[in-house]
């Protein structure tokens, strides 16, 4: 490897995993895909991405996890390549080294985190000077969900997910017992592909009805807990058809659907992942110790997570 010696030409990356507190599917958009309504929220299971800035142009990953690629296919690399070809200079070039922690195919936004966490990390030893709306801007090339994953919080996202409308992160300090099944993955277009076959008759037509349903979900005031507790405005569309087709997702959602103290039970994105919600992290972190052997028996993989108002913080190893 040909790397560089000064401090400031190496930084880490926490890339933040996210889950959908609300998700609405609308009907078509004139492009094809689906018009989604969602709020989704950063949360602490994350991934770290180590950075070292290169003398010669090569851009290189590898990762600890095997069934990760390290190639062109994979969003770190396509994001580093996209932010090189933006600023139109060849010869910049990094190592990334990725621990990857935030499970693979669960509905967590773990690819679209890590290339969050590479434009903003790259931006910044590069010494790019990018703001952060326009790395948003760029990133939507790459994957509908990396603009929420740069800033992270809380936010109502539109369209496939790539329209930003921040909410304000008070002090509210929701924990929640995040599970999912290891030895299943759900197909996000199959998911959909479902939905559309048993609901799309009830689809919205026009962008007039997206927008009636857009200020109802502005409506709400998301910083209020007591709404985490009014199950009929909280949802996930998607639950509908993907519990019923998979029941290792049913399995997770029920075991979390009776643990005690659980506020609202949900699955995230198209799944695998369902998460509960709890008063706070310390109360989610009791009741995932008193139920452990349960997850295990159902051969569950459980994390114990709080809410983080970015989805990705950056430092220097030597600060």
């Amino acid at each position: 490897m040909v790397h560089s010696k000064a401090n400031e030409d190496f930084l880490i990356a926490e890339a933040h995993a996210k889950i959908n507190l609300h998700l609405e599917v609308l009907g078509f958009r004139s492009d094809g895909f689906h018009e989604l309504a969602m709020v989704m929220q950063s949360i602490n299971l994350s991934d770290q991405l180590k950075m070292i800035k290169r003398a010669d142009n090569n851009i290189n990953l590898k990762s600890n996890n095997k069934e990760i690629s390290n190639g062109e296919d994979n969003l770190i690399i396509k994001a580093a390549k996209l932010l090189r070809n933006k600023v139109e200079n060849t010869e910049l070039g990094v190592d990334i080294e990725l621990e990857k922690n935030i499970p693979i195919g669960a509905g967590l936004a773990g690819g679209s985190t890590d290339a969050a966490a590479t434009l903003l990390g790259l931006n910044k030893l590069w010494k790019l000077n990018l703001k952060t709306e326009e790395l948003e801007k760029l990133s939507k090339e790459i994957g509908s969900d990396i603009p929420f994953c740069i800033s992270g919080g809380r936010q109502i996202c539109f369209g496939r997910g790539e329209i930003l409308e921040k909410l304000k992160f008070d002090q509210i300090q929701l924990g929640l017992i995040l599970v999912k099944d290891p030895s299943i993955q759900v197909s996000t277009p199959v998911a959909y592909k479902k939905y559309k076959e048993q609901f799309g008759n009830s689809y919205l037509k026009n962008d007039k009805d997206f927008e009636i349903k857009r200020n109802f979900i502005r409506s709400n005031d998301w910083s209020d807990q007591s709404l985490f507790d009014k199950r009929e405005e909280i949802q996930n569309d998607l639950q509908k058809c993907v519990l019923p087709m998979t029941p290792e997702v049913e399995k997770s959602f029920n075991i979390l659907s009776r643990l005690p103290n659980a506020r609202l039970v949900s699955m995230s994105g198209s799944g695998p992942s369902c998460f509960a919600l709890f008063q706070n992290f310390d109360q989610a972190n009791k009741v995932l110790k008193e139920h452990v052997n349960e997850f295990e028996r159902a051969g569950l993989s459980a994390w114990a997570c709080s809410m983080m108002s970015s989805g990705v913080e950056l430092r220097n190893e030597f600060s």
